[in-house]
């Protein structure tokens, strides 16, 4: 198992945290995880290991998840907001050179990072996520985000996350979703097993539900030099198949792999997934070592 040391960096106020995976001591660029809406730096931990030490891995819990702080203006649960909260982390740790990897919220705050700090981003992978959303997909995630349950033990969790998700990953097992539980949720101070972030996260999302979805379009622009990866879930409802050609044509250097059998999103295990991961990176390498100057 790799190691990682718990950090934390401070933005608007709040203590962040992030899992840094110390590797990439031959100066290739940082991988930096970024998760989806509900989810936190224990999504990653089985790539993050896959890939470090050769390289150096950096898995981000957004406000008001895992073990950031909670924010008491729910107003800043929002895009825009996150992507400043890590600029100011790739900024205090002088981080030139990224490939992010974001799932679903993560992707989306990629986009943000790269139409105001493109130099930095070497590579990308969107995991299950584009400019355009699916309306089936946004109304899904609305009908439960916030939602605050809790369970008697870690199986129970389990079996209620197997009861309402279980189109997501039909071929799961009961070991797969304990698994998957303890990545979503903690326990509580009082024994019992609870959400991992703050329920309010779903207020922008509530309130916004009759404005129009913004053109994310242009945000894909200053990635077009860059390697990148756009993974789908065969049975996805958030990215559809239309969406992936659009964002292939937008993006020259991408490719575009399905992962069977799963929904949204791709944990990143998944054999599809993590082969097209690799692909990325040895092409972020060697695009690296095309811009070196001859010895």
């Amino acid at each position: 198992m790799a190691d990682f040391a718990d950090e934390y960096w401070t933005n608007d106020g709040l203590r962040l945290h992030y899992r840094d995976y110390a590797g990439g001591g031959d100066g290739r660029p940082v991988i930096l995880c970024l998760p989806g809406l509900t989810r936190n730096v224990r999504d990653f931990a089985a790539l993050a290991e896959r890939l470090a030490p050769a390289w150096r891995v950096i898995a981000i819990d957004f406000r008001g998840r895992g073990e950031s702080a909670y924010s008491k203006e729910p107003a800043s649960y929002a895009p825009l907001t996150y992507a400043q909260d890590v600029k100011a982390l790739l900024d205090e740790l002088a981080l030139d050179a990224i490939i992010p990897i974001g799932t679903s919220l993560g992707g989306l705050v990629t986009m943000l990072l790269a139409a105001t700090d493109a130099q930095r981003v070497k590579g990308v992978v969107f995991n299950d996520v584009g400019p355009e959303v699916e309306p089936a997909g946004i109304a899904r995630i609305r009908s439960y985000v916030g939602r605050s349950g809790n369970w008697p033990t870690w199986l129970h969790a389990a079996r209620s996350l197997a009861a309402n998700q279980r189109h997501v990953y039909p071929n799961y097992g009961i070991e797969d979703w304990l698994r998957m539980a303890k990545r979503l949720y903690r326990l509580s101070g009082n024994g019992r097993i609870v959400i991992d972030y703050d329920p309010r996260i779903s207020e922008p999302m509530r309130n916004a539900i009759d404005e129009p979805a913004p053109d994310l379009w242009p945000l894909l622009t200053p990635l077009k030099d860059v390697p990148a990866l756009i993974l789908r879930g065969e049975l996805s409802d958030v990215l559809s198949t239309g969406t992936v050609r659009r964002m292939l044509a937008a993006l020259p250097r991408a490719e575009a792999v399905t992962v069977p059998r799963v929904g949204h999103a791709p944990t990143l295990e998944e054999a599809a997934a993590a082969e097209a991961i690799d692909r990325l990176l040895a092409a972020v390498l060697e695009a690296g070592a095309q811009k070196e100057p001859a010895g």
